[in-house]
């Protein structure tokens, strides 16, 4: 397994490598950042959109969190990680696509679905707990089409459910609204599974996954 010291190893090579390789891309982006796409991810390890997406530095902006979720708008007080990173790439940097990529095998999604982090304390599941609950009304919508939730079939459903449900919390935003209703700013649903690394995009229309 890979440990820091193997990381420092790994950066070496980097700048020996692609540092080198890129150098003039580097000195560009010094000056600043000008990416057209947003991309919110899981955090899970297998999951890593510019290796996915083959993207060079500067070409995504990034967030990644357990299941790739997106919370609704709301203005109570909190530290609002991901609404913040939104409004900076929306507002901002002003991207023009946001693609919300959920992945196979997630585990958030896997206990949202199986409630598994219910009624745990911060710091031994709260935390997820408390998070995945976003995913309550999908889960319960799953478990009432699947009578064995253990199955992949199951499991793909609330991973794919999840997508929706942060597509959805992204449009109640207002500026995300107001630059849907321009055409500035598109929203797009992507699946990653992780068994055969076959890419799935979803359907605006239908919210149906697709090969890509």
């Amino acid at each position: 397994m890979t440990r820091f010291a193997d990381m420092i190893d790994g950066y070496r090579r980097f700048r020996k490598g692609g540092w080198q390789e890129q150098r003039e891309r580097w000195e560009q982006l010094a000056e600043g950042q000008s990416p057209k796409v947003m991309v919110i991810a899981c955090s899970d390890s297998r999951s890593e959109p510019s290796q996915i997406f083959d993207t060079n530095p500067g070409e995504i902006f990034v967030v990644r969190n357990v299941a790739a979720l997106v919370p609704p708008f709301e203005t109570t007080p909190g530290r609002h990680g991901v609404s913040a990173a939104l409004e900076f790439a929306v507002q901002f940097l002003k991207v023009e696509e946001i693609v919300v990529m959920g992945h196979g095998l997630c585990g958030g999604c896997h206990a949202a679905l199986h409630k598994s982090m219910e009624g745990a304390e911060p710091g031994r599941g709260g935390f997820i707990a408390d998070w995945i609950a976003l995913l309550d009304d999908a889960s319960a919508e799953v478990r009432a089409e699947h009578q064995d939730i253990d199955n992949r079939e199951a499991g793909r459903a609330m991973e794919m459910a999840a997508v929706r449900v942060s597509i959805d919390n992204l449009r109640t935003f207002p500026c995300i609204q107001e630059k849907e209703k321009r055409g500035t700013l598109k929203l797009r649903g992507a699946f990653f599974a992780i068994s055969d690394g076959v890419l799935h995009v979803m359907d605006d229309a239908t919210g149906d996954f697709a090969p890509a």
